[in-house]
């Protein structure tokens, strides 16, 4: 199977993710049920790898190491966001980490971003700003829309990270180690944030479990596949995720204003056309 093929099958579950999120947080909070998500996903996928996680090497536990940091700030920070925010619109805000990641691969990497770039991340900031504030058109943030922006910094830099070491690491090892970590700075955080252990519900646990087998097959196949595919095509797939958020968010109810409509296409368009110069250059086969 193509790896694109792989990674828009990535950007389906991915955008089923934002609501089921949002619904299990009505028993769990923010933290703990990242926490469990990850705990879960980690130990399904290290059983199902078994023996070959004896062959984990130092540099796999690095990289997962900062991959996890990463995915605990982007996922622990947009959850807590959720619990204010539709899903939907948690979805299009998200998004805006497509055209981010060439502008930190330039500013950490080396590697300045081109003409369509900068025009790509012109219209997802006008997008933001249509989809912002207690109601769609407003100017200001919520404290939800806010913490789900920072998350972003922290999701573009989950895909960098996952580009950079690729080359070095088997996927299945360093998923484990990465999801690991995850969970245990979640749950480390919760003691900071003074968040409590929910009651037990078994909805809790089936909806961790749910999305941990999720989360796991969506960082796997991330790994696998971005070993061929670069961070600035695969980020270009990724630009089906909020779509299909707001698909999923629509048949279950959500209904944003047109001004946010209008303003998670633009992201959308953003998207698209900050990657755009991937895709082709002269000289080159498409990468």
């Amino acid at each position: 199977m193509r790896p694109e093929w792989v990674l828009i099958g990535v950007t389906f579950l991915w955008g089923g993710t934002f609501l089921a999120v949002q619904t299990a947080l009505t028993w769990s909070g923010p933290l703990f049920f990242v926490g469990l998500r990850f705990a879960l996903a980690a130990i399904c996928l290290g059983v199902i790898a078994g023996r070959r996680m004896l062959r984990l090497t130092l540099t796999e536990i690095r990289a997962g190491s900062w991959i996890g940091l990463a995915i605990a700030l982007g996922y622990g920070m947009q959850t807590v966001g959720l619990q204010s925010i539709a899903s939907s619109k948690s979805a299009f805000i998200t998004a805006l980490y497509v055209p981010l990641v060439p502008i930190l691969q330039w500013i950490f990497l080396g590697r300045p971003p081109g003409p369509l770039t900068w025009l790509g991340v012109g219209f997802a900031t006008l997008g933001l700003m249509l989809i912002a504030g207690p109601e769609a058109g407003g100017v200001g943030f919520s404290p939800g829309e806010l913490i789900t922006i920072l998350s972003v910094f922290a999701i573009a830099g989950e895909v960098i990270l996952i580009s950079r070491f690729a080359q070095q690491v088997d996927a299945a090892r360093v998923t484990v180690v990465q999801l690991a970590v995850a969970s245990l700075l979640a749950f480390t955080a919760m003691g900071a944030s003074g968040e409590a252990v929910p009651a037990w519900d078994w909805r809790i646990l089936a909806f961790a479990g749910a999305l941990g087998l999720a989360s796991a097959a969506i960082q796997l196949a991330m790994n696998w596949a971005q070993r061929s595919v670069t961070a600035t095509r695969s980020t270009l797939i990724y630009a089906g995720e909020p779509v299909w958020a707001a698909i999923i968010g629509r048949l279950a109810g959500e209904v944003l204003a047109l001004s946010a409509v209008i303003g998670g296409g633009l992201i959308v368009l953003g998207m698209v056309l900050g990657e755009w110069p991937a895709r082709r250059r002269p000289g080159r086969l498409v990468e």
